[in-house]
């Protein structure tokens, strides 16, 4: 039988739970994540010799922890700059292409998921060369009530390439659009 595994135990910071990310940390992973969006190339950049999956990776596993504190913040400018303009996004309500098509009802997604109350948690995270897979909940910090849940795979390559395709699976539980006040809270770009 496999051991189950710390997914979290060789990065710069745990989100499989609530609780476990000081503050000074939440404010170093925000400026890294405004960081990374910056490093983005207009062409992606091709696997090589001097570029290659093993760095890639690296450099995902490097970016993942502000990824989840740019979401629990409700940094929508950071998510969106996570993209490249030519993103493939495929969901349920999808596909998307592109960042416009995306956009009005991601940020319904993004205001019911870091509302006040609520924490979004990632249990499960991997890496494979430009691959990251990754469960997630959010968590009624009162309750303990799921509000919803979802799996998720990017194609990142690396700092250099963001994300082109991510595909996605969500359940929410409770709302399906967030209220004026909630959408209010997404920092845009």
């Amino acid at each position: 039988m496999i051991q189950r595994t710390n997914y979290y135990k060789k990065l710069s910071a745990n989100y499989s739970r609530t609780g476990l990310v000081s503050e000074d940390m939440k404010a170093k992973l925000i400026k890294l994540g405004e960081d990374l969006i910056t490093k983005i190339e207009p062409t992606l950049p091709e696997i090589n010799d001097t570029y290659s999956l093993e760095m890639i990776e690296q450099e995902n596993k490097d970016w993942w922890p502000s990824h989840c504190e740019a979401l629990r913040q409700g940094r929508g400018d950071i998510l969106t700059g996570e993209y490249r303009e030519d993103l493939i996004y495929l969901c349920q309500d999808g596909p998307y292409q592109g960042l416009e098509q995306q956009k009005e009802r991601e940020q319904h997604w993004w205001a019911l998921i870091a509302q006040p109350g609520v924490t979004m948690c990632w249990p499960i995270v991997m890496f494979s060369g430009e691959h990251t897979f990754f469960e997630w909940k959010c968590v009624d910090d009162e309750t303990n009530e799921t509000i919803a849940k979802g799996s998720v795979t990017w194609v990142r390559r690396g700092h250099r390439g963001g994300c082109y395709l991510k595909t996605e699976q969500l359940t929410f539980y409770r709302d399906v659009f967030a209220p004026e006040n909630l959408l209010k809270l997404i920092k845009t770009a």
